[in-house]
């Protein structure tokens, strides 16, 4: 078999990383990568570039990604992805895992990378897990208020907005919430609009 070529591929979570995004594409093309595919998108979002550079590898091809976060949502999912890009021949490497390159070319490859996966993942659950137990302690204490909901906190603008004669729609769009909630915010305090107000 041929000697395949080397696809990257690159993700961050929000265009406000786009030096992040860079980054990535720089240590790819470093790491010999001609075929580059790239996006910004959360990870549980849909990767249509993901799926493109999955389909783009062909037997004897290696897919790369600088880490294993910008590739894989868990240990479940990374493990689906390498049984995909094994059944195509394609082997898959993760440049920057602890300082070291690592693949699935063999069978030690494969295990570090779903023994770091699963590690990664636990450790993700146990700080979800501390959130909830500290959300849990401060509402006991009285300490935890939550998130104000946008459209209430905003209803007594709506009304005050209302009674200054602005429209429902002009309110809606000022304030940046849906006309239904500024119907709602003027009819707990028994006004509402009459007709051509809207």
């Amino acid at each position: 078999m041929a000697d395949g070529h080397l696809i990257g591929y690159a993700r961050t979570s929000t265009i406000d990383q786009q030096a992040g995004l860079e980054a990535q594409l720089r240590d790819l093309k470093a790491a010999g990568c001609r075929k580059l595919f790239s996006e910004q998108t959360s990870a549980v979002g849909n990767r249509a570039q993901l799926e493109a550079a999955l389909d783009y590898c062909r037997e004897g091809d290696t897919l790369c990604v600088t880490k294993l976060d910008r590739l894989a949502r868990s240990a479940r999912h990374l493990s689906e992805l390498v049984d995909r890009l094994e059944g195509k021949g394609v082997t898959l490497r993760i440049l920057n895992f602890g300082g070291d390159a690592v693949d699935t070319r063999g069978a030690t490859g494969r295990l570090m990378l779903n023994m770091f996966a699963a590690m990664a993942q636990f450790e993700r659950e146990m700080m979800l897990e501390r959130q909830r137990e500290g959300i849990a302690k401060a509402k006991a204490e009285g300490k935890y208020k939550g998130r104000k909901p946008t459209a209430r906190a905003k209803s007594e603008h709506a009304v005050r907005l209302f009674r200054q004669g602005k429209k429902v729609a002009h309110i809606a769009k000022e304030l940046g919430i849906g006309r239904g909630s500024v119907y709602r915010a003027l009819e707990t305090v028994g006004e509402g609009p009459t007709a051509g107000s809207s």
